[in-house]
């Protein structure tokens, strides 16, 4: 794939979600990172269910700690940070191919401290009815995902 995209998963909670984001990766050639702790097991039958029989075909690494993650990856890797508190819009980024697309755990987002460091590098996914506080983890990385591909091109 000539995007070559990274989807990093800070500390996922929910299996079904990083099952769900799985099968998205490998549709789309897209590599996913996890970084530890997680909130599941990867044997963990929900987590397959959602993959179905697709994750051992996936291209998946398993980081220990977001250090430890930041050391394997080339340092002026293209970083993307997705977070409800940003206030600048997805849409106005203009994403580059290698690019490395940065979500936090469901109940907590990225940590403050990683969207501290990479102020002009964080957006968030636009909602338009502010009784949503968010919307689905696996469903903002397809949104992501895909906003990319049709900027770099399939």
């Amino acid at each position: 794939m000539p995007h070559n995209l990274h989807i990093v998963l800070v500390q996922p909670e929910i299996p079904s979600n990083t099952g769900a984001i799985g099968r998205l990766c490998l549709a789309t050639g897209t590599s996913l990172h996890l970084i530890e702790p997680l909130g599941f097991q990867i044997n963990d039958t929900q987590l397959k269910r959602a993959g179905l029989d697709y994750w051992p075909h996936l291209d998946v690494r398993r980081h220990k700690t977001l250090d430890a993650f930041f050391q394997s990856i080339p340092r002026q890797a293209p970083k993307v940070f997705f977070s409800k508190k940003s206030t600048a819009s997805f849409f106005d980024h203009r994403f580059e191919a290698g690019s490395y697309l940065f979500f936090g755990r469901e109940t907590r987002g990225l940590p403050q401290e990683l969207l501290a460091a990479y102020p002009g590098r964080t957006f968030r996914i636009p909602q338009y009815d502010s009784r949503v506080r968010s919307i689905n983890l696996s469903n903002a990385v397809g949104v992501a995902v895909y906003e990319a591909i049709r900027q770099l091109g399939p």
